[in-house]
């Protein structure tokens, strides 16, 4: 795992400010503490902060060098089937045991071609000097980071968006439909930034730069796979198979491992397939405890790793250490992201940071086998539009009344979301329920023109459709985002084993009925940890981590609020409708309705407008 960093001049003039390589690696150097190595040519300069998890010596620090030192490589990222490859280059000269470097002499032979056989999660770079080519290359799923931009004639790129803000040439302008798209999703969909001259390559694709322009290449499009019948036995089987392998794999590294278990499903299956494969008294185990009851898990998490045996360590996570996290991410991470789980999750891989070096996560389950309650929604929502139209309206009238509550997803939240979008087409019901919560109308200005999501094949059903697009979306955009900027912010590298090439081509040739079964969610899934775990930790009510920022809003954070919120601010940002952010705001304070999913994206935007922009 590293940060990885660059300037490389298109034209192969001189670059104009070599010295900023220097500055890039210092705003890279949380994801990298362990080691440092340049590439410094007047036409190229390459950089790479490095965490040692596989070969910790410095011969495998980075970026690394093909005989003839006319190919350079950087990576961040692990290769899983690094030794694989290894073993069809037995003549090349490896100079380390590293998996990146194994990358070097594929290339060699197959070109960009190469980047479709790596089996792993990274954003790397190679800068071909024979050809005067750049090429930049994510992940399928896009656990890992790259941005890029284009400065007169000079190829900028790095693992955060903060590291290219260093060059003194770059561009702060801001994207408008960036802004709207944040304020419609809580996130920004690749391959967009905030700011217009900064871009992030797309999971599943490359950029190659060469002197004859720009080309981006998709090599992976989960579009592709098409839905089969599958018995239900070897769908149940298949998915044993395939996990228990994907966490074999990614338990692979020279330093200690962990795990984040909330004591659902997800995480303990990782738990429990880590002790099988390294051993329960080499398995760290963390778990956030928060003093809110209803989004505290740790007790489960504690009975679950008392089960398994594993080193436990709960993480307190009160309103204290909230504060403390917020103000690390505010300063420490140059995207807005409307997902305050990244609070609780810095708070865990710090507190994992003293332990171990690599932790593995469950997210992409949700996605794939289908966990989330919008899921369920999507199956009820035919069913509810076929009622009268008078049921319809006394049935919202009558949900809309329950008073508002500031507990954890509760069934008054899940309810009032539901009639309110339950009639509209299932993209949009989708993305309303998925979405902060704003209007249009939060915007002073409205863009003519917002794009539109990640395309879904016509054939797919509303359940299939909205599970590719939250693959393709929320996952790529929101979640991954969340837990590599989190943990890195700490020096941990993050691994979703759920997220395995064989792991997700599986569950998207899955029909919707094997992965919501009637009422059950994520069935196949809970079917094949059957064999793994008790059923009540199976079948438990899903809750995920979370934040109560309810009650926050309104007491612990009460001041920032209403600095960031004031009509004076807002009026100045000249971003944002002040009127209807004032409304918003008495809304949540009085009590009427609670108001703090789209409060909190407002807020999150303040916070970064006056750190970054």
């Amino acid at each position: 795992m590293c940060g990885i960093y660059g300037m490389i001049a298109e034209r192969g003039t001189a670059l104009r400010y070599p010295e900023v390589l220097e500055w890039m690696g210092e705003a890279l150097r949380h994801r990298g503490p362990d080691g440092r190595a340049v590439l410094m040519n007047p036409d190229a300069v390459i950089g790479t902060e490095r965490l040692r998890i596989i070969d910790l010596h410095e011969r495998a620090d980075q970026p690394f060098a093909a005989p003839g030192s006319q190919v350079w490589l950087e990576c961040n990222g692990e290769i899983y089937n690094a030794a694989e490859i290894r073993t069809r280059y037995r003549e090349y000269p490896f100079r380390s045991q590293s998996d990146v470097e194994a990358i070097l002499p594929l290339y060699l032979e197959r070109g960009s071609d190469a980047i479709a056989e790596i089996d792993g999660m990274f954003g790397l770079a190679i800068w071909d000097h024979r050809t005067h080519t750049l090429l930049l290359a994510r992940d399928r799923a896009g656990e890992k980071p790259l941005f890029y931009a284009r400065v007169g004639q000079e190829i900028l790129f790095a693992s955060e968006l903060q590291c290219i803000l260093r060059h003194p040439d770059i561009s702060r302008d801001l994207d408008d439909i960036a802004i709207a798209e944040y304020l419609r999703l809580g996130y920004v969909p690749e391959p967009r930034t905030m700011f217009r001259s900064i871009r992030r390559v797309e999971a599943g694709t490359f950029v190659r730069f060469t002197q004859s322009g720009k080309q981006v290449v998709r090599y992976w499009d989960p579009v592709s796979f098409a839905v089969g019948r599958w018995p239900l036995a070897e769908a149940v089987n298949t998915a044993r198979q395939l996990i228990e392998r994907a966490v074999e794999k990614q338990v692979m590294s020279d330093v200690p491992v962990g795990v984040f278990i909330s004591g659902g499903m997800d995480s303990s299956i990782l738990a429990t397939l880590a002790a099988k494969f390294i051993g329960v008294d080499k398995v760290h185990t963390f778990s956030a405890k928060f003093a809110e009851e209803s989004y505290d898990e740790s007790g489960d998490a504690a009975v679950l790793a008392a089960h398994i045996h594993t080193r436990h360590v709960p993480v307190r996570t009160d309103e204290e250490a909230l504060l403390e996290a917020l103000q690390h991410v505010v300063r420490g991470v140059a995207e807005p992201l409307a997902d305050a789980a990244i609070l609780p999750t810095f708070l865990l891989a710090r507190a994992a940071r003293e332990h171990v070096k690599v932790i593995l996560s469950g997210e992409g389950a949700d996605e794939l086998f289908g966990g989330y309650p919008t899921y369920l929604g999507h199956k009820l929502a035919p069913l509810y539009d076929s009622l009268p139209g008078f049921v319809r309206a006394a049935l919202r009238r009558m949900v809309q009344g329950v008073p508002a509550s500031s507990r954890k997803v509760t069934l008054e939240f899940l309810l009032k979301k539901f009639v309110t979008d339950a009639e509209r087409p299932w993209i949009e019901r989708h993305l309303a329920w998925f979405g902060t919560g704003l209007s249009p109308a939060v915007m002073k200005s409205i863009p003519a023109e917002i794009p539109e999501m990640p395309s879904v094949p016509a054939d797919r059903d509303p359940l299939t459709g909205a599970m590719l697009l939250d693959y393709r979306s929320y996952l790529r955009d929101n979640l991954l985002v969340k837990v590599d900027r989190a943990t890195m912010l700490s020096s941990v590298e993050a691994r979703a084993p759920y997220l395995d090439r064989d792991v997700t081509r599986f569950a998207l040739s899955l029909p919707a009925d094997l992965r919501v079964r009637r009422t059950t969610t994520k069935w196949v899934l809970k079917k094949a940890a059957e064999k793994w775990l008790p059923k009540d930790v199976i079948y438990r009510r899903k809750r995920g981590l979370s934040v109560p920022i309810a009650n926050w809003i309104n007491h612990g954070l009460r001041a920032d609020v209403d600095r960031l919120l004031s009509p004076e601010r807002v009026r100045g940002d000249g971003i944002l409708n002040e009127t209807y952010v004032t409304n918003l705001l008495a809304e949540h304070r009085a009590g009427r309705a609670n108001q703090a999913k789209p409060l909190w994206a407002l807020v999150m935007l303040q916070y970064w407008l006056e750190t970054w922009a």
